[in-house]
């Protein structure tokens, strides 16, 4: 967790400049780490894979605005919040059973579920799925390897025709240059989520152990 605070801190602009050690960009945190681009699944390669379809204009913020509006954390961002992001978002539909977010791949995006379900599972060794979660409209999946540069640690499958909105590496760096204030407020709601989440899922693993 104190990772991510770091992570947080340095999303504030750094008086040195685009040189400063304290510049961090989401776009290039995967090769700064050494991961081979080739490895790298962005959302334009997944989006192109799985048959999603960009929404008709204003469909997509409508619904996130409606969604994130009853999320008590969520609406922290303020009521303007939604009209400001959504000039980093895509907005897409995408077919039942597919895989959206792949176990163990390098993926650069995360996305925020509009409508529909889909399951959250984890592969075991011997081949079956765990099923650890089922994500509904308002939940956020992906965030974790968009926030460390990780790997996938589940696989996220459509149940239903579903619709998303998208949140990739480089339109986050940009909403750190544009709006540095609501990418700092945003990574930490993100943050805050994501921790209570991996509790939740540590537990159920534990569980399952017994």
């Amino acid at each position: 967790m104190k990772g991510l605070l770091g992570l947080i801190r340095q999303t504030a602009p750094a008086h040195g400049g685009v040189g400063s050690p304290e510049t961090f960009f989401f776009s290039t945190a995967f090769s700064d780490q050494g991961i081979d681009a080739s490895l790298l699944v962005p959302w334009e390669a997944r989006a192109n894979e799985v048959g999603a379809r960009r929404l008709p204009p204003g469909r997509g913020a409508k619904l996130l605005q409606g969604l994130w509006g009853k999320d008590s954390q969520m609406a922290r961002l303020g009521p303007n919040a939604v009209p400001r992001l959504e000039r980093h978002l895509d907005f897409a539909s995408l077919p039942v059973n597919r895989d959206v977010i792949r176990q163990d791949e390098y993926g650069n995006f995360m996305l925020v579920l509009l409508s529909g379900t889909i399951a959250v599972d984890r592969e075991q060794p011997w081949g079956e799925r765990l099923h650890l979660a089922e994500a509904r409209p308002g939940d956020i999946l992906g965030e974790m390897s968009l926030l460390d540069s990780g790997p996938r640690f589940s696989v996220c499958t459509s149940l239903t025709d579903c619709e998303i909105a998208v949140l990739g590496a480089q339109a986050l760096d940009d909403m750190m240059d544009a709006d540095p204030a609501l990418a700092a407020s945003l990574i930490a709601l993100l943050a805050r989520k994501l921790s209570r989440r991996l509790r939740v899922v540590s537990a159920r693993l534990n569980d399952n152990k017994g």
